[in-house]
């Protein structure tokens, strides 16, 4: 069976990473808006993961790139939501500590305590300066918000991550307005709406990665917490203002494409350079408010379970954003990537410290009600430029899943009223109907295609418990 497919297209050569059923099954829309993002000129390498899915101006699900010698930045290609992601925390709880569906209903109750859904009340956090944050990223927060930060040698908080910190001039920080500032100091910490999640799962070890998943800290039956979130009010306000800039660019150089909603520059161009240096602040915003739902979640852990709980970062990475990279096949590049995962291989100089000798953990959220996946980064993906999916994909969209899925579906698939039941914090399925797993592609089927594709292995599958999600 192939798994990657070479389509040509009018406007270019588009890169497919899926199994054949998958790919016979392909959207036109999907192929139609790769043509459309190939006339960006210059373009050097774009392909999809099997997650892909029609989105606004891009598919999600795609991974685009340019030289730096003629680089371009295109909003568009990095999402609404920059640098939404994904993390990870490892405790030393087994499943079993948690079968008891009281223990786990409870568990979600004392959550939803420390963690808000939308915003926080008025004087929340009002130590922490919203300045230093978007400035510094993780290293902006007041001591007492990274408490492993006391014992170096068990720190995870600022080690185990993509990157703690990403500089960028901060004279751009002058141009963002106030309500901005007001709001997202607001959101810091809380997950929002729509795909947004937490997640207690259950880890299943892949027996061929055993020896990976031991220096990572896992074990068979482990108890972990997944969080999927983003830049909240920050990363809007940035990608909104930003497609207007970078839009007025493109008229004034006579730019464009097939699709007047695809919008990009060159980098040297004004508007690029700010949009370029802001989305950079939202980056460091995104890294700071997945790591404060953790702590939320850490400080309920260490209410249910005593103060011997642990509750080490395993990894945080993002899957919305534009990086600059070095790749020794292509030298200094643009790497773009819209619901795409960074997955480095052993060894390979962009990891952190402790992943150096085993490829950093890449964290591939299902469905509700599906598995989840912990992968490490193979030597071939770098003909991806080591991107890999970013989750199972929609298959439908919100408007479609409400029309067609019923509440009891959706029941059915979290085992409602089943002792191994997933627990949610609503409680009415149907205001998150639109969530369901049937609204989302067959994860494993994605999870096959990477590997198949050898752009990735997997390290441990995760098994859902329970799963805290926003009202809206």
């Amino acid at each position: 069976m192939s798994y990657i497919h070479e389509v040509q297209l009018p406007a270019g050569k588009l890169k497919v990473y899926m199994n054949e059923e998958m790919f016979n099954t392909l959207d036109y829309k999907v192929l139609e808006m790769a043509n459309n993002n190939l006339q960006i000129p210059n373009i050097q390498h774009m392909s999809y993961t099997p997650d892909v899915h029609v989105g606004v101006g891009t598919c999600i699900g795609t991974t685009a790139a340019w030289s730096m010698d003629n680089g371009v930045v295109s909003p568009s290609i990095v999402g609404s939501d920059i640098g939404c992601g994904m993390r990870v925390h490892l405790t030393n709880l087994h499943k079993e500590d948690v079968q008891d569906i009281r223990l786990r209903r409870k568990l979600v109750r004392r959550i939803e305590q420390f963690l808000p859904m939308e915003a926080h009340q008025r004087g929340h956090f009002s130590d922490i300066r919203l300045e230093h944050i978007v400035k510094k990223g993780l290293h902006g927060l007041p001591s007492k918000y990274v408490p492993d930060g006391y014992t170096p040698k068990k720190a995870t908080s600022l080690s185990h991550v993509e990157s703690s910190k990403y500089a960028f001039d901060e004279d751009v920080l002058g141009d963002i307005e106030d309500m901005t500032w007001h709001r997202a100091h607001r959101q810091l910490g809380t997950l929002g709406g729509g795909n947004h999640f937490a997640e207690i799962q259950a880890i299943e070890i892949a027996p061929e990665q055993r020896e990976i998943a031991e220096k990572w800290g896992l074990f068979d039956g482990q108890v972990v917490v997944m969080i999927h979130s983003g830049s909240r009010a920050w990363g809007g306000y940035v990608s909104q203002v930003g497609l207007t800039q970078v839009q007025k660019a493109m008229q004034r150089l006579g730019l464009g494409t097939s699709d007047p909603r695809l919008v990009f520059a060159p980098m040297e161009e004004p508007e690029a350079q700010k949009y370029v240096n802001q989305m950079y602040s939202a980056l460091n915003y995104a890294i700071v408010n997945r790591h404060l739902i953790a702590y939320a979640i850490r400080e309920a852990f260490l209410d249910i379970f005593g103060p011997k709980t642990k509750f080490a970062t395993l990894y945080d990475l993002m899957h919305n954003y534009a990086l600059e990279e070095h790749h020794e096949q292509y030298g200094e590049v643009f790497v773009h990537r819209k619901g795409a995962t960074r997955a480095l291989p052993a060894g390979h100089e962009g990891n952190p410290k402790p992943y150096v000798g085993t490829g950093h953990p890449a964290l591939i959220p299902g469905s509700m009600g599906t598995a989840s996946y912990i992968m490490v980064g193979q030597p071939s993906g770098v003909d991806n430029y080591y991107s890999i999916c970013h989750g199972a994909g929609r298959v439908r969209s919100r408007s479609a899943t409400k029309r067609l899925v019923t509440v009891d579906e959706f029941a059915s698939a979290l085992r409602v009223g089943q002792e191994d039941e997933i627990v949610v914090n609503q409680n009415s399925l149907e205001s998150i109907l639109d969530e369901s797993p049937q609204a989302y592609k067959n994860v494993d089927d994605i999870i096959n295609s990477v590997t198949g594709a050898s752009l990735a292995s997997v390290v441990a599958k995760c098994s859902p418990l329970a799963a805290i999600k926003g009202a809206k």
